[in-house]
């Protein structure tokens, strides 16, 4: 995936932490962000080779700077210092996505309390953390937070009931930053949908994700980043969402069982 298309965002002399910033929707977002000329803090855990791999192609391609901090945004020690971290290296925080997650299939009656903590210390309690630590950084800037949620907020998915509860929480932490961080810092979220199918989906199922999609199509991860430049762009926007989903969400049906 190469860079997204340059818009008129200027984002020259900010710095941006991109939490899960190597892979997939991650990547795209620091990519986007590079090609609007942040200094992209691109954070992983598991995924070093790729992290590495995008820090040498943006730097390739003239982005000033771009760094790598690993941390396992799972353990509470590791996810309050990372913004830190980013802070020590770059002399400031503009802003920050928090788009580390993961999305496990867990049906019910077979969620262990190990298989609970995985999910939700990931995508929601780590998204608290990380904000909160970057909070006064933020402040002193006049920054913007935008959290990546999805629409299994907004619907139960019986067999990913606790990827669906994480992002109903990151919604509600969504609206809740908004207002403990007014009125230096906005904080919004996207809530992608059918932008990225699984890797290794087959046709099958792709041309049945595509069947829930009222604009009879699947989105890319610049779907996603457009989402985000707008929040970036606007000063008078916060505590609200935006769903990516092509309209996915006023179908009676979903996709997912």
């Amino acid at each position: 995936m190469g860079f997204a298309p340059k818009g008129e965002l200027d984002l020259g002399g900010k710095v941006a932490l991109v939490t899960g910033g190597a892979r997939r929707v991650g990547r795209a977002i620091s990519e986007a962000l590079a090609s609007d000329g942040a200094r992209v803090a691109i954070h992983y855990n598991a995924s070093e080779r790729e992290a590495r791999e995008l820090a040498e192609e943006l730097a390739g391609k003239g982005c000033p700077e771009p760094a790598i901090f690993r941390a396992d945004l799972r353990d509470p020690v590791q996810a309050e210092a990372l913004p830190g971290r980013v802070v020590e290296r770059f002399g400031r925080l503009d802003i920050l996505i928090n788009s580390a997650a993961v999305m496990l299939r867990q049906p019910f009656g077979t969620v262990t309390a190990e298989m609970w903590d995985s999910v939700l210390d990931l995508n929601l309690r780590a998204y608290f953390l990380v904000s909160q630590a970057a909070a006064a950084s933020l402040r002193r800037v006049g920054g913007k937070i935008v959290n990546i949620s999805d629409v299994a907020a907004y619907e139960p998915w019986p067999a990913y009931l606790p990827h669906s509860i994480s992002k109903a929480g990151v919604e509600m932490l969504t609206k809740g930053l908004a207002r403990v961080l007014a009125p230096e810092v906005t904080v919004n979220a996207v809530a992608p949908g059918p932008v990225l199918p699984a890797e290794g989906s087959s046709t099958d199922e792709l041309e049945r994700l595509v069947r829930t999609v009222p604009l009879g199509r699947l989105g890319d991860p610049g779907d996603v980043t457009d989402a985000i430049r707008f929040f970036l762009s606007c000063d008078f926007v916060t505590g609200t969402t935006v769903v990516v989903d092509g309209g996915q969400l006023v179908r009676a049906r979903s996709y997912v069982t």
